[in-house]
């Protein structure tokens, strides 16, 4: 059954009502104040018209009300939260997975992307795994932010209620790529969204084209580029078959980037570290022996 209100309605009515709130108690106080400072000047009023030292129905009137007007701040936030944790049981199940410095979104269909797809007016469950370090999942758009942290797995929701690219930020600082962790949400009509959920992702039978897909995909491109410019990893361009000094074992050593080393380099990232460069690539030994292969045939294309 579909919630009475999506994240962004949940968030967005506690977010006015705390704030129309708190700008009628600004504006009562700043002109209380100005007043009182105008009506009791020393110089107006010399000596003070009252003796009394209290007022018993002014102290519970400035007691009640501000307490009420807490509890209710109170009621819409909790509510908003609740919105938030409460996942509608006819929503689209998508796992997120987090790593230095990319997303991978894989849908129950076995279907994996870099962006994540979803269908227009449906709500979608994100499970979000961490693999390596704390990364944090956060769509500014649907008003959800949550962590993904290594070793537990976290959950968020939201609903796209119209066509559109929305920017998904990792809000957690996970190190020297993180202010390139970004990617979009694309919200697509339902029936597109079908259409691009039940295409077949690249095959064997092209393996330039599927290493370039893996390449988008596994968020190689984040720290390597493609143009010889240098970015947090070196540059595919020109890189098989070439020599480079790299660090093994404590050890300065010259290796031809070969099949054999550039298998190495993505399953044991660390090693051999390419002088001048940090140690910061995780390993992918998730990937198969076939995605590996596709990943070498495009970077011999890449002269």
């Amino acid at each position: 059954m579909q919630p009475l209100q999506t994240t962004t309605q949940a968030v967005d009515t506690a977010f006015y009502v705390i704030f129309g709130i708190s700008s009628i108690m600004l504006a009562g106080i700043a002109i209380a104040m100005v007043w009182f400072v105008w009506r009791y000047n020393r110089k107006r009023q010399p000596v003070p018209l009252s003796q009394k030292d209290h007022n018993l129905w002014l102290e519970i009137t400035w007691t009640v009300i501000p307490t009420l007007l807490v509890m209710l701040m109170f009621w819409y936030g909790w509510e908003g939260y609740l919105s938030l944790r409460r996942i509608p049981d006819d929503a689209m199940h998508i796992k997120a997975s987090a790593r230095m410095w990319s997303w991978l979104f894989t849908y129950d269909n076995g279907k994996s992307a870099d962006k994540l797809y979803v269908p227009v007016g449906q709500p979608v469950k994100i499970e979000l795994v961490a693999e390596d370090v704390l990364h944090s999942f956060y769509v500014p758009a649907f008003r959800v932010k949550r962590d993904t942290v290594p070793g537990m797995t976290n959950w968020v929701w939201f609903t796209a209620e119209k066509p559109g690219s929305y920017d998904l930020f990792c809000a957690e600082y996970c190190g020297v790529g993180h202010s390139a962790m970004v990617t979009t949400v694309e919200a697509l009509p339902a029936a597109e969204f079908q259409a691009w959920l039940n295409a077949a992702a690249g095959t064997a039978a092209d393996p330039v084209a599927r290493g370039a897909e893996l390449a988008q995909q596994q968020g190689c491109l984040g720290c390597h580029s493609t143009d010889g410019s240098r970015r947090v990893g070196p540059t595919f361009k020109g890189l098989f078959s070439q020599s480079r000094e790299v660090v093994r074992a404590g050890r300065e050593v010259t290796v031809t980037a070969d099949e054999a080393y550039l298998i190495r380099a993505i399953r044991e990232p660390t090693a051999e570290i390419v002088e001048d460069y940090p140690p910061a690539m995780p390993p992918y030994g998730q990937l198969s022996d076939a995605d590996l292969q596709a990943l070498i045939a495009w970077l011999e294309t890449l002269k």
